[in-house]
C-alpha cells in the first residue's frame, strides 16, 4: 500500500510539474541523485555544451579528404583516430573519402563510425585515373622501365602517377568537394602529435592564408627533369600568372633561372581550393598535363601545388603550421619549443624534427619569408 501511495504521489508531482512548464513556457531544473543520495546540479555543464554547440555552428566550410584504397582501411583509420583525437573531436568537420575503385561495405562502416563528422565516400572518374588520348603510352611505358633501372621510388608504378596527376589536377573538382571551399589532406600512415584546440581553417581564412604546409623537403631531381623549364616556358606565355611580392626564393636559388627542388610535403596540406580552381591554376595545370610530364617522367602533386603556390600567390598567404607535431614515414615536424610542446600536450621528441636538417627546405623557407628561426633550431639541425 505505502509503495502504491508513493507512486501516486510520483505521478501527481509529474502531471502538475507537466502542467506548470506548458502553461508558463518554464524550462524545469532537473536534480539527478548520485550514489549516496546527494543532488548533482548538471546544469553547470551548460557552458561547456553551449560551447561545442557554438563551434559545431562556426564552423567554416571545409571537408577532410583522404584518397585510400580499400586495402590501405587499416592504415588509414589510424590516421583519423589521430586526428580526431587531437583535433576534430571539438569541431566535427566531416571527410570525405575518393577511391578510383568502389568502397567496401567494410570500409564504410568503420571508417564512418570513427569520424565526428559526416562520411562520404566518391569514386574517381575514369577520365581523372587513366591515359589522355593525347599520352603516347609506348613512351611512357619506356620510361617506367628506364625509372625502375635506375631504382628511382614508385618508378615503375603506373598507379603512383595517376595519383600524382589526380591530386595535382582533379580532386578539388569531384563532386563532392564542389562543397566545399577549404580541405584538410589526411593519408594512411600519418601521426598528429599535439593538441589543435583551435580552427585550423578558421585560422586561415581569418589571416587570409590560402596554402598551408607543416614539412617541406627536396625533390627527387631524376623525377621531374622538365617542370622548371616547362613552368618557365609556361610564365613566359603567360607574364600576368606571377603574384606580387611571391615566394620564388624559396624554390630557387637564382631569381627563377633553375629550381632548387623544394616543395612542400603535400601528404599535409591545408588550403583553399578556390586557389586550385582559379583560372590561372587551371591554366597552369593544363599546360602542364599537355607536356606529358606526369606520364613521362614521375612528376609529383608535392612540388607541382608548391611551385603554383610560391609563384601564383603572395608570400603572406602561404602558412607554416609550426605546432602541430606531424609525420608522416621518417619525416616529422615537431615544436622545439618546450613550452609549446607542453602546453599542447606533445607527444613528440625535439630531436626528431627535421625542419632544419640538411634535406629539409625549412631553412629555405624561412629566408624566403623573412622569418627568425626559433632560438632552439641551432640544436636541432
Amino acid at each position: 500500500m505505502a509503495r502504491l501511495s508513493n507512486q501516486l504521489i510520483v505521478g501527481v508531482l509529474g502531471a502538475f510539474l507537466i502542467f506548470y512548464t506548458f502553461v508558463y513556457n518554464i524550462e524545469p531544473k532537473i536534480i539527478y541523485i548520485n550514489t549516496d543520495g546527494e543532488p548533482i546540479d548538471y546544469s553547470a555543464l551548460a557552458p561547456l555544451q553551449k560551447e561545442q554547440q557554438w563551434k559545431t555552428q562556426q564552423r567554416e566550410n571545409a571537408t577532410f579528404v583522404s584518397l585510400a584504397r580499400n586495402s590501405e582501411m587499416y592504415q588509414l583509420v589510424e590516421s583519423i583516430r589521430r586526428v580526431e583525437d587531437r583535433f576534430n573531436r571539438k569541431f566535427h568537420y566531416d571527410w570525405v573519402f575518393l577511391n578510383d575503385e568502389p568502397f567496401s561495405d567494410e570500409f564504410k562502416a568503420l571508417t564512418s563510425s570513427i569520424v565526428s563528422g559526416t562520411a562520404k565516400y566518391g569514386l574517381i572518374p575514369k577520365e581523372h585515373w587513366g591515359y589522355p588520348d593525347y599520352i603516347d603510352q609506348k613512351k611512357a611505358k619506356a620510361s617506367r622501365d628506364k625509372m625502375k633501372a635506375d631504382n628511382i621510388i614508385y618508378g615503375e608504378s603506373e598507379s603512383y602517377r595517376h595519383m600524382c596527376r589526380f591530386e595535382s589536377g582533379f580532386f578539388f573538382n569531384h563532386p563532392l568537394m564542389l562543397d566545399y571551399e577549404w580541405y584538410w589532406r589526411v593519408e594512411p600512415d600519418v601521426h598528429i602529435y599535439c593538441d589543435v584546440d583551435y580552427d585550423l581553417f578558421k585560422y586561415m581564412r581569418e589571416n587570409n592564408k590560402t596554402y598551408g604546409f607543416a614539412i617541406s623537403i627536396h625533390e627527387f631531381v631524376k623525377t621531374i627533369p622538365t617542370l622548371w623549364d616547362t613552368t618557365k616556358k609556361f610564365v613566359e606565355e603567360n607574364p600576368e600568372v606571377i603574384a606580387e611580392n611571391n615566394l620564388i626564393d624559396f624554390v630557387s636559388n637564382d631569381g627563377g633561372k633553375s629550381y632548387n627542388l623544394c616543395h612542400f610535403w603535400s601528404n599535409f596540406e591545408i588550403a583553399n581550393m578556390n586557389f586550385w580552381r582559379s583560372d590561372t591554376y587551371q591554366k597552369y595545370f593544363d599546360y602542364l598535363d599537355r607536356s606529358g610530364g606526369f606520364f613521362y617522367e614521375r612528376w609529383g602533386d608535392a612540388p607541382v601545388h608548391s611551385i603554383a603556390a610560391s609563384l601564383f600567390l603572395p608570400k603572406d598567404q602561404i602558412h607554416y603550421f609550426d605546432d602541430i607535431g606531424y609525420r608522416h614515414g621518417v619525416y616529422a615536424q615537431c615544436p622545439l619549443n618546450a613550452d609549446l610542446r607542453y602546453k599542447n600536450k606533445c607527444h613528440c621528441k625535439p630531436e626528431d624534427d627535421f625542419t632544419f636538417r640538411g634535406y629539409s627546405c625549412g631553412k629555405q623557407y624561412f629566408a624566403a619569408q623573412g622569418l627568425v628561426k626559433p632560438q632552439e633550431w641551432v640544436d636541432y639541425q
